[in-house]
């Protein structure tokens, strides 16, 4: 993947090195702080939980960030901004104005609106600030425990949680939580939220499709998000962590269901086809 092909400008926000002391949002669980890591990997809000390729190359950073010399603050800018220029036009194509969301870059533990989260929860998106969160440390975490990661992997990493920031946008997300709070049953409730994140990962798709000209993707780029998307289905990880799987239990769907729909969005490029609800809960 050539991600320095891509425009820069993401509206990113760094605060790597002023990690918030303390421990955070706490992660447990059958299979200990790995299972529990990879098992919120792609989590739109951490508040609920209270309730094979080469990583990019890394430098030194102080508090407050190194911007342009930075190769990490680099690549993360340009897969943002890639995914504002995509999102704003299919927005504008739908007569429709896009609000282009910040990413904060952060080491440790950082505070949102949704509250205060530890690196352990993973990328997340915060619907009440607008704003992705993400400690550049998972790449490495990716590599060792999901067998290999790349920068399309990492890539779709992004472009899930901008997913969450569109389907926020477009009133999915709201529309979903009032039919969790209405559900009549945990599994209920858990269906909904499965939904939500498969449409993610096919808007994650819709985003590859649309910059793998100027980013000059290969089927080996591609591989590496299926790869990922495969690794950290429900089914896999509870089978890895506890021996056993529990379908009711799913908060993201099989992993045949994420790289069936992110290969739907990254097939088709139209997200339309992202339609993970089979009902009216908004559409571009």
């Amino acid at each position: 993947m050539d991600w320095q092909n891509l425009p820069g400008g993401g509206n990113i926000e760094d605060r790597r090195g002023g990690g918030v002391p303390g421990g955070g949002i706490a992660v447990g669980g059958v299979g200990g702080l790995i299972i529990a890591l990879i098992a919120m990997f792609f989590g739109v809000d951490p508040s609920a939980i209270l309730g094979g390729g080469q990583s990019p190359p890394t430098t030194q950073t102080q508090a407050g960030g190194g911007g342009a010399q930075d190769t990490e603050y680099q690549f993360v800018d340009r897969i943002v901004a890639s995914t504002n220029t995509v999102w704003g036009g299919v927005f504008q194509q739908a007569g429709r104005t896009y609000t282009k969301p910040t990413l904060v870059l952060f080491s440790g533990a950082v505070n949102s609106a949704c509250g205060q989260a530890s690196s352990a929860v993973g990328p997340f998106y915060c619907p009440l600030d607008n704003k992705m969160y993400l400690d550049t440390s998972f790449f490495a975490q990716m590599d060792r425990q999901l067998g290999g990661g790349g920068d399309f992997a990492y890539s779709y990493v992004i472009a899930h949680e901008v997913g969450h920031h569109v389907q926020n946008e477009l009133g999915i997300a709201d529309q979903v939580e009032r039919a969790q709070r209405q559900a009549r049953s945990e599994a209920e409730a858990n269906q909904s939220g499965v939904r939500l994140e498969l449409q993610a990962d096919c808007f994650a798709g819709v985003w590859g499709n649309q910059v793998a000209s100027l980013a000059n993707l290969t089927e080996a780029d591609v591989r590496e998000a299926v790869n990922t998307a495969s690794a950290i289905g429900d089914d896999t990880l509870q089978r890895q962590g506890q021996g056993r799987v529990v379908p009711d239990s799913f908060t993201h769907g099989t992993s045949q269901q994420r790289v069936n729909w992110f290969m739907t969005g990254f097939k088709s490029g139209d997200p339309n086809q992202c339609d993970t609800f089979k009902q009216s809960y908004g559409s571009l």
